[in-house]
């Protein structure tokens, strides 16, 4: 970009400029830190960026053009100027009816894809009257027991004309086949269908750990996910790959781009060892990232993130078409940001990190209530966190050209640093034997618990300050109104799942349980059974059952 006697004359020039003015500034007044760092993981940040500091960079290889290859600029030839992305907020309400409502409401406030949550009963396979979901029903989300629960969600929806995102992972393939169930009774043709389920267990087993089954066949189900939708519903993304979790869970950018990517490969790699045509699956995947407070380093690690993928997919899977190397991406803004403490602050940190996200190119996006840190989040901060999106893109400018910060010195400079410390990671994990490996070992978890570690002693310390919880303090809060579920709410939905038992054709159900677990002792694609099954409504816990009989579970700190 610049000759090399540009470059020495630029390397004078801010050496005479650090002696005539940084010097005798910072004599007078000095600087607010000895040294300055990003979010997470110490990179330092130089005093100033000249084109010295993107002396290699290399327009068509490192850059390009929105919708060519590298796709560092984007993966859409016109960005948020053809199309803005998809605003979702994540709603589950106790019941499905409460859903609906929040649903209908959301739609009907300019909100243009859905988010669904899923409480934990229906995360781990377990129905509400099962004595495990004790006290668990409808608490983190809608408690989703069987396709009548489905069809109350989407009452008055057509799936046509909405897109669903939902945060679902051991039971996916029975959350999938619910939706498509639905969207079959609303004679909605299945390529019509548009959405994604996140079916990311690798990213359980290292984060979140609301995991079913032992890895193999988890992987199994995944790709048999991979292999149906490729053929039944091509426009559902089949999986979003989720680095949300893994920084949640307290890793830095680097270490969520990489095992991330790494997660990504291996489910790849799965895809492939089972017989599979990469191109036709890559199309399908997705990925979940976190945008965290330095809008700079977010916008960085997006742009980052996307020419990692296309280089994976091509050298390492010979993929071929364009749509198999793109990396498209859902981003929510960061829970673990969000403080109990003066929740009004929270408004503002989400603010930013959608910019981040925005800048970064994103596909969609959810912006987090100002309450998420004390319950669901209500009517009126989920209607802010939507109003935050929707200014941010009618408002801001932020959307109005492609790529905005390309050219920085300073965000070049970032995008490179932070893609070669990720792959110096991937490459650990490599030698490691792969991702699986590598979390089997404890090894992906441990990295991630000592960064975590370490950001929280900088916070006890004093050493990285967050508003209003170790600096800038109030003594009296203000009282907050938070979302709760009854435990009304928590009878009447096991009451529905027991009338649903006396009502459904009991030898039809056993019947397709019966064929979905011989499906799973031998090779077959297991979705079109499961979708069986859940059309004569056996229930959420009974399918997930009917292959825990076959494939066990996933026993935390067992060998996987």
């Amino acid at each position: 970009m610049f000759d090399p006697e540009e470059l020495e004359e630029i390397r004078s020039a801010r050496t005479e400029w650090e002696t005539d003015q940084v010097e005798p500034t910072l004599e007078r007044f000095g600087e607010r830190k000895d040294q300055f760092e990003t979010d997470t993981g110490g990179r330092p940040v130089k005093r100033l960026y000249t084109p010295n500091d993107v002396s290699d960079l290399e327009y068509d290889e490192d850059l390009g053009f929105p919708g060519e290859e590298p796709y560092t600029r984007g993966v859409y030839p016109t960005g948020h100027r053809g199309r803005l992305w998809t605003m979702r907020q994540y709603a589950g309400m106790g019941t499905a009816a409460e859903t609906n409502e929040r649903f209908h409401y959301l739609l009907d406030e300019g909100q243009t894809g859905l988010s669904m949550a899923f409480d934990l009963p229906t995360q781990m396979g377990y129905d509400s009257d099962d004595k495990m979901a004790a006290g668990e029903v409808g608490k983190s989300g809608v408690a989703i027991d069987s396709l009548n629960d489905m069809e109350r969600v989407f009452q008055g929806i057509p799936l046509d004309e909405v897109s669903t995102s939902m945060t679902i992972n051991a039971p996916a393939s029975v959350l999938l086949a619910m939706y498509i169930a639905v969207g079959d009774k609303q004679d909605v043709d299945r390529s019509e269908l548009r959405g994604t389920i996140q079916n990311d267990v690798l990213k359980e087993y290292i984060a979140r750990n609301t995991y079913i089954y032992p890895p193999e066949p988890s992987m199994r189900i995944i790709t048999d996910i991979f292999e149906f939708c490729a053929d039944e519903t091509p426009n559902f993304n089949t999986i979003s790959i989720s680095g949300y979790h893994i920084r949640e869970a307290g890793a830095t950018a680097a270490q969520e781009l990489a095992f991330t990517l790494g997660d990504g490969i291996d489910y790849v790699q799965a895809a492939v060892d089972a017989g599979l045509d990469v191109d036709e699956f890559a199309p399908q995947l997705s990925f979940f990232f976190a945008a965290h407070n330095n809008i700079l380093e977010e916008a960085a690690k997006f742009r980052a993130a996307r020419r990692m993928w296309a280089k994976i997919m091509e050298e390492q899977f010979d993929a071929e078409k364009p749509a198999s190397k793109q990396l498209k991406f859902h981003t929510q803004t960061a829970g673990s940001t969000l403080t109990a403490q003066q929740v009004e602050n929270n408004v503002v940190r989400v603010a930013y990190q959608a910019l981040a996200a925005v800048l970064g190119g994103t596909q969609s996006l959810h912006t987090n209530g100002k309450d998420e840190a004390l319950s669901l989040p209500t009517e009126q901060s989920v209607r802010t966190a939507l109003r935050t999106q929707q200014i941010l893109a009618h408002e801001s400018g932020a959307a109005d050209t492609i790529d905005p910060l390309a050219g920085s010195y300073y965000v070049e400079s970032l995008t490179d640093e932070l893609e070669a410390e990720a792959l110096d990671i991937i490459d650990t994990v490599d030698e490691r034997g792969g991702m699986t490996q590598a979390i089997d070992a404890g090894w992906v978890q441990r990295q991630i618990q000592d960064t975590a570690f370490e950001r929280q002693q900088e916070i006890e310390d004093g050493d990285r300050i967050i508003v209003g919880v170790n600096e800038f303090t109030v003594e009296e809060e203000e009282e907050v109104d938070i979302e709760e579920v009854s435990k009304e709410q928590q009878e009447g939905q096991k009451e529905r799942v027991a009338e649903l038992r006396d009502e459904r054709d009991d030898a039809r159900v056993d019947e397709k349980l019966t064929a979905l677990e011989e499906a799973a002792r031998g090779d077959e694609n297991l979705m079109p059974y499961i979708i069986d099954a859940v059309k004569a409504y056996a229930t959420t816990g009974e399918i997930c059952d009917a292959m825990r009989n076959v494939f066990g579970e996933h026993q935390q700190g067992g060998a996987m």
